[in-house]
C-alpha cells in the first residue's frame, strides 16, 4: 500500500526486513531496552539471554566476554532470534530472526563501547568500558543480521496476524 507517495511499511506482512524502517523498529533499535538473545544451548535446550546492543543500520551486534558458554554454542548453531521490547501499553515489540556471526576480539568490541554509552550516558559509559578494558581483555562480537522482522503494535499489528476486531475476540467461542 502506498501513502501520499511513500510505501506504508506498516502494511508489510510479518517476515518482510523492511519492517526494519517502521516506526517502532526504529524507536526500539535507538532504544535502551535489553535484546533477549535466543539461542539452542551446547546441551540441545533453549536459551534465553537479555543483553546491551548496539545496532549499526544492518546488524544486531552484542557482546561478550572470551569463554562464554554461549560463544560455542552460537558458532555450533547459529539461528537464533532477538526480540526487543517496550513495556508499554500498548506493548512495542521487534522480533528478528538469523544467523550469528561470531568474532573474536583482543580488547573492547567497538560496539560494545557504543552500547555502554548509549545505555548508561557518555560518562557512565566510558567508565564502564575502563573498568573492563585491560592489557589481554578478550571479547566475542556477536552480529546478526536479519533475515526475517516483526514488529508489534498491538494498535494496527498484533499476534497472529489478527486484525484488530479478531484480537478483541480472543479466548471466545
Amino acid at each position: 500500500m502506498v501513502i501520499d507517495g511513500r510505501e506504508d511499511v506498516m502494511a508489510l506482512p510479518q517476515g518482510d526486513v523492511r519492517l526494519l524502517d517502521s516506526e517502532v523498529a526504529r524507536r526500539l533499535l535507538a532504544s535502551r531496552e535489553l535484546a533477549r538473545l535466543a539461542y539452542v544451548a551446547a546441551d540441545g535446550t533453549p536459551r534465553v539471554f537479555p543483553m546491551l546492543f548496539h545496532w549499526t543500520g544492518a546488524e544486531v551486534v552484542m557482546s561478550t566476554f572470551a569463554g562464554a558458554r554461549k560463544i560455542a554454542a552460537l558458532r555450533a548453531r547459529p539461528d537464533v532470534a532477538i526480540t526487543i521490547d517496550a513495556a508499554s501499553t500498548p506493548p512495542e515489540v521487534l522480533l528478528v530472526r538469523g544467523r550469528a556471526s561470531v568474532t573474536d576480539v583482543d580488547g573492547i568490541v567497538p560496539e560494545y563501547a557504543l552500547a555502554q554509552h548509549r545505555y548508561a550516558g557518555a560518562e557512565q559509559g566510558a567508565a564502564n568500558v575502563a573498568a573492563v578494558d585491560h592489557p589481554g581483555t578478550r571479547m566475542a562480537r556477536i552480529a546478526v543480521r536479519p533475515a526475517w522482522v516483526g514488529v508489534l503494535d498491538f494498535t494496527t499489528r498484533l499476534p497472529g496476524g489478527a486484525g484488530a476486531e479478531d484480537f478483541e475476540r480472543r479466548g471466545r467461542l
